[in-house]
Order: structure tokens, then C-alpha cells, then sequence
């Protein structure tokens, strides 16, 4: 890179006829960053210029030039540093999330009759359920909907393992009284396994339906 050619004058850095983004854009440009963090210039050009004073940009002007501290050509410029912190910044925030989705049960909810409203059940809460299962194909694989005796719900601790992880997850984002048909994704169901010993055997891999009613909690 050619050493940059010294245009102004310390009268002219000092006066209206030459910007604090002027000097500041040219030390971005030609400095090294190294320099750039010394004379605390390093960051986005505007908010620089908003706090540095003028005699001290146009010190580390006549600095720059005295002390020669001028970028390589094959050293990026202090803009490009900023857009490759950024870049990767997003990347990093971009994988984060999608390791967290992948981590937590998946399942999909849709609300055939909604709840109250009032109060969700907690990790730890008891709770009382209806319930429907189908395979993929539709077929029934169980149920305990089929007298409808309101006193005799499947009960419950969330988060104790008696039922399967999506279904700790779904109820929890359920209201008492609220119906809905929760979709399970097979590691969250009976996984590679399945359920071969079952009346209606599940088989391996299985995404599971049920419709789901959530009668009580405490």
C-alpha cells in the first residue's frame, strides 16, 4: 500500500474547512488498528465522531504521518473489521438458536377448543388429561376419552418420566379445559424403539397425533 499523502494542514484539520468524519474516515482508511486503539478511534465512524474532540483527531493525523503507522495492503481496514465482528457475531447468534431448537422437545399444537386462560400448569404440577393417540396412518392406538367420565382423567406429575417427553412439554403450554391436537416427533415419542408390545403396536420412528383435553391441574 502507498504511504497516503499528507493534504491537510493542523490550521485546516483545526478549522470548518475539513470534518471530524473527514479526518476520522482517513484514519480508518490509512491507519493500522493497532494505532486506531491507541488513540481510542476504533468502532463505528458516526458514534466516534460523535464523542472525539477535534485537536485530538487531528493530533493522531500528524501522529499517523510522523510515526508512519500506515496499514499493509493486505491488512484489512478498520471498516472491514468492524463488518467481519458483525458477520460473525450473527453466525455465532445463528447457530446458538438453532442448537437450542434442537434441543428441546418438538412438537406442534393446534387448539380445538380453547381453555380458560387463567393458569398454566408448572414443571411439577398434577395434572388431569383426555386423551386420543393415532399413528401417521390415522389408526387409533389408544385412548381413555372413549366413556367420557370426567372423573377418571389420566393424572400425572409433569416432569416425573411416567409419560412421554412431548407430552411434558405440550402440557405445559395448555390451560385448564383447553382441547388440542399435539403432533409428537418420534425422539420425543417412542423413539427408534417404538412400542412393539403395545395392543396397537406404535412402530419405530413413529410421529404420533393426539387430541388432548387438559380437565385439571394443581
Amino acid at each position: 500500500m502507498a504511504t497516503p499523502t499528507q493534504d491537510w494542514t493542523t490550521e485546516q484539520l483545526l478549522s470548518d474547512a475539513v470534518s471530524k468524519k473527514d479526518i476520522l474516515t482517513f484514519l480508518h482508511t490509512s491507519a493500522t488498528h493497532d494505532f486506531l486503539v491507541e488513540y481510542k478511534l476504533t468502532g463505528k465512524i458516526p458514534t466516534v465522531v460523535k464523542n472525539a474532540k477535534k485537536d485530538n483527531l487531528a493530533a493522531a493525523y500528524n501522529a499517523l504521518f510522523e510515526r508512519k503507522a500506515f496499514r499493509g495492503a493486505d491488512e484489512p481496514s478498520e471498516e472491514e473489521l468492524l463488518n467481519a465482528k458483525a458477520a460473525a457475531t450473527a453466525t455465532a447468534s445463528v447457530k446458538e438458536e438453532v442448537k437450542v431448537e434442537a434441543t428441546g422437545p418438538k412438537f406442534t399444537k393446534t387448539v380445538i377448543k380453547k381453555g380458560d386462560k387463567s393458569g398454566f400448569p408448572r414443571k411439577g404440577s398434577n395434572v388431569g388429561v383426555f386423551y386420543t393417540g393415532y399413528l401417521e396412518d390415522g389408526t387409533m392406538f389408544d385412548t381413555n376419552d372413549n366413556t367420557k367420565k370426567k372423573n377418571n382423567p389420566l393424572r400425572f406429575k409433569i416432569g416425573s418420566g411416567r409419560v412421554i417427553a412431548g407430552w411434558d412439554d405440550a402440557v405445559l403450554h395448555m390451560s385448564r379445559g383447553e382441547k388440542a391436537r399435539i403432533v409428537i416427533e418420534p425422539e420425543f415419542a417412542y423413539g427408534k424403539k417404538g412400542l412393539p408390545e403395545s395392543k396397537v403396536p406404535i412402530p419405530p420412528n413413529a410421529r404420533l397425533t393426539f387430541d388432548v383435553e387438559l380437565v385439571s391441574f394443581d
